[in-house]
C-alpha cells in the first residue's frame, strides 16, 4: 500500500465513526488483497504473502469488533472466519481464486455498510483530533497539507 494511501485511511479513521470504521476496514483488507493478487501475478510470493498477513490483521480486527449476542453479528463472525482460513491457505498455495472469492464477500459487506453509513450520525470515535487543512497552496501541482490545534490530549472516545 502507497504512503499516500495509508496517509487516507488514517485521515479517515480519525474522523469515523463505528459504521465508518467497519467500512474502512473492508477497504483497508480490499487493498492488501488486490496487493497480493498483483504480487502473486508477478511472482513475488514472498511479497503477496506479507499482503495477505495485512488483510489478516484486518480481518482478525472485524472478527473481536462482532456482538455475537446477535444473529448477525454470528453470521458475520462465520464469514470473518471463513474469509481468514481461505486467506491463509491462498498464502500457503498461492490461489489467486481463494483471495478473490473472499474480496468478493468482503465488497458485498463493504457496500451493505456503505449503505448504513448514511443512517449512521453517531459522532466520530476519536475526539481532540488535529484539524487538517488540504489545498494547492505552494504550487500548481502540488497538494500541500497543514495540521493545526496541535493537542497532547487527542485519541479515542472512552
Amino acid at each position: 500500500m502507497t504512503s499516500e494511501k495509508k496517509q487516507e485511511f488514517t485521515l479517515r479513521i480519525s474522523n469515523a465513526n463505528k459504521t465508518q470504521m467497519i467500512t474502512i476496514l473492508y477497504e483497508i483488507l480490499m487493498c492488501y488483497a488486490d496487493e497480493a493478487i498483483d504480487l502473486l501475478g508477478a511472482g513475488k510470493k514472498d511479497d503477496a504473502v506479507a499482503a495477505l498477513d495485512k488483510a489478516q490483521n484486518c480481518l482478525d480486527e472485524l472478527i473481536r469488533s462482532v456482538d455475537r449476542r446477535f444473529e448477525l453479528g454470528k453470521n458475520l463472525h462465520r464469514i470473518y472466519l471463513f474469509s481468514k482460513k481461505e486467506l491463509t491457505v491462498a498464502a500457503a498455495t498461492g490461489s489467486m481464486n481463494k483471495i478473490w472469492r473472499v474480496e468478493k464477500n468482503i465488497r458485498a459487506l463493504h457496500e451493505a455498510y456503505k449503505e448504513l453509513e448514511t443512517y449512521d450520525n453517531s459522532a466520530p470515535m476519536m475526539e481532540n483530533i488535529q484539524t487538517v487543512y488540504a489545498g494547492l497552496t505552494y504550487g500548481r501541482s502540488a497538494l500541500n497539507e497543514s495540521i493545526a490545534a496541535v493537542s497532547m490530549n487527542r485519541g479515542y472516545v472512552c
